[in-house]
């Protein structure tokens, strides 16, 4: 996530276990078309269905103000490579399309925690277990119980919106999706503001760039693309949709997230890249064209046209000039008040289909997407809210999984890029799928490791109470309270 990466609403459930090489599976590995290793995103969901309004107000008003928390702050070598390979993370949804989470393995012997993957932040970030708040029922990482840990006794500290976590920087074996790094660099944390972390999320796992990490060493993703681990520079997602979908648990299956190449069996077409226009930081995209109801509005110019590409965050927001005008063009919308304040509500019997394009193709947003909650019997709140960037380097635009469900998504590292196709009809059976399995974990060995050196800079230049904007945003489905989990440089994501 940027600086105030979206908050990224996570209504979080039971645990999930990772393997070692960070693979979850229903009792084995699963094969991808590619023909690399999977590993599943489970995808967590709220019962919209059962919230008040003013339940949902609490939700709106913490979600926008972790956004901007997120995004308003500034923000190796090795060898060893055995193999190129691939790998997929099954994922897991968590309260109806509120949060997607995977899973890792960190440690000798490995054990495994659940993360949300998120290409809005750049740290990897668990709970300790010393951690004396706010990791009540949260899977913590003991260093103990380690053979291959590494204190490297460095202060860290992240700061949100919503609260901060603070603890120290280590050194560990790092596994996911079939792949390892021997010794990267991550924050074990003692201190976390109350309801940063629910159950069964750890922390997070970033997967921007390594120039807005707090921790200023490689991410995880960086180090494998970089020392030649991966088939192709590419990273990719295929999230499902649950959101209003009758009768939703908790968590639901997520979809995937590849790691060294994009699964041809969840996407048609070709794959339409847009390069960054600005690089080695956020995954920024320029908005060219915005359209509602097949209308078309002014489309952005400039750095107000910058748009961060957020797995990490749950909703869309951007400028309140542009905003504003996406809802103009919806007959009885009007501004909300109170919690709901630079949101806006609509009548619940319009379908409303919003578009936008990246420079390329164009790419519509289902109404199922667009309408987050229905407040009363005829008013609907709009997943598209207002957000304000204070004058910051931090993209004006923040797009999350709202979009992001609506298409498979690829992260090229070179050259630096990010693209869109059409999900395959494979991808879109799973939405609402009630028969699908949640992914449980196993432990496997690792399909390609890679002994890097977290490099970071020199103690003195570090800083320990850098401000971020990591954090997820989640709201328990049992307390139906909204919190904030951080991990990396991610504030308020989730």
């Amino acid at each position: 996530m940027l600086v105030l990466s979206l908050s990224t609403v996570a209504f979080l459930g039971l645990a999930q276990l990772a393997d070692a090489s960070g693979s979850p599976s229903t009792g084995h590995r699963r094969r991808t078309a590619g023909g690399g290793q999977a590993m599943n995103l489970v995808r967590s969901a709220p019962n919209s269905n059962e919230w008040s309004t003013q339940q949902w107000g609490h939700w709106a008003k913490t979600q926008k103000s972790s956004l901007e928390a997120k995004y308003g702050g500034a923000g190796a070598s090795g060898t060893g490579v055995q193999k190129r390979a691939t790998g997929t993370n099954y994922m897991t949804n968590q309260n109806g399309d509120s949060s997607y989470f995977g899973s890792l393995a960190i440690g000798t012997p490995p054990v495994s925690y659940n993360v949300i993957l998120d290409t809005g932040s750049a740290d990897l970030w668990l709970a300790g277990s010393d951690c004396t708040t706010g990791c009540s029922g949260v899977a913590t990482f003991d260093p103990s119980s380690s053979s291959t840990f590494r204190n490297e006794s460095s202060p860290f500290s992240i700061t949100y919106g919503s609260g901060q976590a603070a603890g120290f920087l280590s050194q560990d074996v790092v596994q996911m999706a079939g792949f390892e790094v021997q010794n990267q660099i991550f924050a074990v944390c003692e201190q976390v503001s109350g309801g940063l972390l629910t159950a069964p999320v750890s922390g997070l796992l970033g997967l921007a760039f390594q120039t807005i990490a707090s921790s200023r060493a490689p991410p995880f993703w960086e180090t494998l693309v970089t020392e030649g681990a991966w088939d192709e520079p590419v990273m990719a997602f295929q999230l499902t949709r649950y959101l209003n979908v009758s009768g939703v648990q908790t968590l639901e299956p997520g979809g995937s997230f590849s790691m060294g190449f994009a699964n041809s069996s969840l996407y048609t077409g070709d794959i339409d890249y847009v390069n960054l226009p600005v690089t080695g930081s956020y995954w920024v995209l320029p908005i060219t064209s915005i359209s509602v109801q097949n209308q078309s509005i002014s489309p952005p110019s400039g750095q107000q046209a910058y748009a961060a590409i957020d797995t990490g965050t749950t909703l869309v927001g951007g400028p309140s000039s542009y905003i504003a005008q996406i809802f103009q063009q919806i007959p009885g919308s009007a501004p909300g008040t109170g919690d709901f304040e630079s949101y806006y509500t609509y009548p619940c019997d319009t379908d409303v289909t919003v578009a936008l394009s990246f420079g390329g193709r164009t790419w519509s947003i289902s109404p199922a997407d667009f309408r987050l909650a229905r407040l009363t019997q005829r008013e609907c709140l709009g997943a598209f809210f207002e957000i304000d960037s204070g004058g910051s380097s931090a993209p004006s635009w923040i797009v999350g999984d709202t979009f992001l469900k609506n298409v498979y998504s690829v992260f090229r590292y070179s050259p630096a890029s990010v693209g869109f196709a059409n999900l395959s009809a494979v991808a879109l059976a799973q939405n609402g799928d009630a028969s699908g399995a949640v992914p449980s974990a196993t432990i496997g060995s690792s399909a390609a490791r890679v002994s890097a050196t977290g490099s970071m800079l020199p103690k003195a230049h570090r800083s320990a109470g850098i401000k971020i904007g990591c954090g997820l945003l989640y709201a328990t489905s049992a307390s139906l309270l909204i919190t904030i989990a951080v991990a990396g440089v991610h504030s308020v994501l989730l």
